[in-house]
């Protein structure tokens, strides 16, 4: 039998995002209520506007009415994604599991706690990937599946990723694995997942990939052609550092 977590800490990155989080952080509180293993649910702001501050943990206050264990970490300022998910990553030095999810709801709630628990059972760090499936349904505009099919392509060249899908919104890894080269990491933007599991497969650590329901939601920070050649310059850079 799998030993019974003592921590499972839940990252959801934000930034300038309290609209989307309004309707997703719901969906995500009800899930955990009932929920059987002990998550810390973390809401990390990455330097947003403001006005974000007071409306984050007025969300925050909405959410504890129905799961008790959340709460908001604010970076000092905007670095990006990667970053403020490492640094609230941070707060949970001894946790048994790490995950983080996207406040756009992409990954539904049900699908993240079904990821949580297959990593619980088979005491492995598992992603989630937009596969489609007999069980799975994968909605996205065609120059997103276009850009997303040519970043598979260039991790795979580049840093010689088998993984399905480096970049979907929803993973859980293992603590002890994470903390072996989290201090390797460096990539504050969106490629900062490509970075991991490059740096998690140097390591020698494996993980599952299982498919998820996802969907592309609007106002996502994510623009396929302008953010294409940054993204290409930092799985170079990836690859120079990691060797």
């Amino acid at each position: 039998m799998p030993a019974v977590p003592h921590e499972i800490l839940l990252v959801t990155p934000v930034w300038n995002d309290s609209l989307r989080l309004a309707v997703y952080g719901m969906e995500l509180a009800s899930a955990l209520a009932h929920f059987p293993h002990p998550v810390r649910w973390v809401i990390a702001d990455d330097g947003s506007g403001v006005e974000e501050p007071a409306r984050l943990n007025a969300l925050r206050d909405r959410f504890a009415e129905i799961f008790p264990n959340v709460e908001v970490h604010f970076a000092a300022k905007h670095h990006g994604k990667g970053s403020v998910v490492r640094e609230a990553w941070s707060l949970g030095p001894e946790a048994d599991w790490l995950a983080f999810v996207d406040a756009d709801g992409s990954v539904t709630a049900e699908d993240l706690l079904m990821l949580i628990r297959e990593a619980v059972l088979s005491e492995m760090t598992v992603l989630g990937i937009r596969k489609r499936t007999e069980t799975t349904r994968i909605v996205e505009s065609p120059w997103r599946a276009f850009a997303h099919r040519g970043f598979l392509i260039a991790a795979r060249v580049v840093l010689g990723l088998t993984c399905e899908d480096p970049q979907c919104g929803g993973k859980v890894l293992r603590g002890d694995q994470y903390r072996r080269v989290a201090g390797r990491l460096c990539e504050n933007g969106l490629a900062f997942d490509s970075e991991l599991l490059a740096a998690l497969d140097a390591d020698g650590s494996r993980w599952r990939e299982i498919p998820v329901n996802w969907e592309e939601k609007k106002g996502g920070k994510v623009k396929p052609l302008r953010d294409a050649w940054a993204m290409l310059a930092s799985l170079v850079r990836i690859r120079w550092r990691l060797g």
